[in-house]
């Protein structure tokens, strides 16, 4: 049921081209509340390399509790290449979210638009709508800041536990099942090394113990390698896709390729009670303030955030607003929208008012 005010959302706008594409994401969100019969508060927050230039910290404790406050979480995009921590990793607010709020699955969406260019021949016409859930708290990332390096040989740790891979599981039996009832494909593949790693063909025999609690769902199993090579030949042929976290990272930024680039491509890290929703791509500081930034992950990042609420409050009309939100950008870019990076015109303002005219 709808929280008894308004729904509050804490915005992170992050660094670069983080703001610039957080802005629209935010009209975007007020063109549909009234009509939703949604209303929303939002409170910006701090986190971010420039953050960490100016305090020493990446996010302030008031940014965390915010974030714990809050009913969900947009963010932007953070980190800077030039300013890294001493380790020499880059600052990256996003990944420490996903540890301090268990946000394990990490859900990325790849539906190609009519009118965006693919790569792969035929997709137009196919047509290409497929969601990646990578794991997002274990795997390699798991050894973060925690690898041994001396002078002859560098060591990470890959982990795997049952308690997260049977929610990652859940989660994703979940998510084809709402698919399929969307009329959407569904078909869910387990991606993973099972034929080499003991890790692997633990992570597979739980999916195949999942598998069996959800007869009704058609289940895959694909080792990593040839995946990708199927990704980028028949990409149509997915629904869901679940992985270990590396795994992900990688595949999910192929799928992004395949739909016209990280521009397009939105995100979500999702918990059993939190969740985090930003797009796929990066602050882009080659670009920053120069109104090129497409902001078309970021307002679909905002529509999942939508749908995510929706599920979580019972809101149907939440729900609505998200699919309103996908049918304008369509609508946009068959109304001619073109962004830079297609060698287009369209730049941050003018994709933000061809959505918002849509809607």
């Amino acid at each position: 049921m709808l929280p008894s005010n308004a729904l509050h959302i804490a915005v992170l706008p992050g660094d670069g081209i983080g703001p610039e594409v957080m802005r629209p994401a935010l009209e975007v969100l007020r063109k549909v509340e009234a009509k939703a019969g949604l209303s929303f508060r939002f409170t910006e927050a701090p986190a971010g390399a420039g953050h960490y230039l100016a305090t020493g910290t990446s996010m302030p404790e008031s940014t965390v509790k915010l974030c714990e406050e809050a009913d969900a979480i947009l963010l932007g995009a953070c980190g800077l290449p030039s300013v890294r921590y001493p380790d020499n990793t880059e600052i990256a607010p996003q990944i420490e979210l996903r540890f301090h709020f268990d946000l394990y699955a990490g859900v990325r969406p790849a539906r190609l638009i009519p009118g965006v260019p693919s790569p792969i021949v035929g997709a137009d016409v196919k047509g290409i709508d497929l969601v990646l859930i990578r794991e997002s708290t274990e795997g390699l990332f798991a050894s973060m800041g925690k690898g041994v390096v001396t002078e002859g040989e560098a060591r990470e740790t890959l982990v795997i536990t049952r308690k997260t891979s049977e929610r990652l599981f859940a989660f994703s039996f979940k998510l084809a099942e709402r698919r399929r009832a969307r009329g959407r494909s569904s078909t869910l593949t387990c991606v993973d090394k099972a034929n080499v790693f003991k890790a692997f063909a633990f992570f597979r025999e739980m999916f195949d113990e999942a598998a069996q609690r959800h007869p009704d769902v058609k289940t895959e199993r694909l080792y990593v390698d040839a995946c990708a090579a199927m990704l980028v030949r028949r990409p149509w042929d997915f629904g869901v896709m679940v992985t270990e976290n590396m795994f992900g990272d990688i595949l999910s930024d192929l799928t992004a390729g395949l739909i016209g680039g990280m521009g397009m491509a939105p995100s979500a890290d999702i918990g059993d009670s939190r969740a985090v929703f930003q797009p796929c791509h990066g602050t882009a500081p080659d670009i920053m303030g120069q109104g090129k930034a497409n902001p078309t992950a970021m307002i679909l990042s905002a529509a999942m955030m939508l749908d995510w609420l929706a599920d979580k409050h019972g809101i149907e009309s939440a729900a609505e607003a998200a699919e309103r939100i996908e049918r304008a950008v369509d609508q946009a870019y068959a109304g001619g929208v073109k962004p830079f990076e297609f060698g287009g015109g369209s730049g941050t303002v003018d994709v933000a008012k061809a959505v918002i005219e849509a809607l």
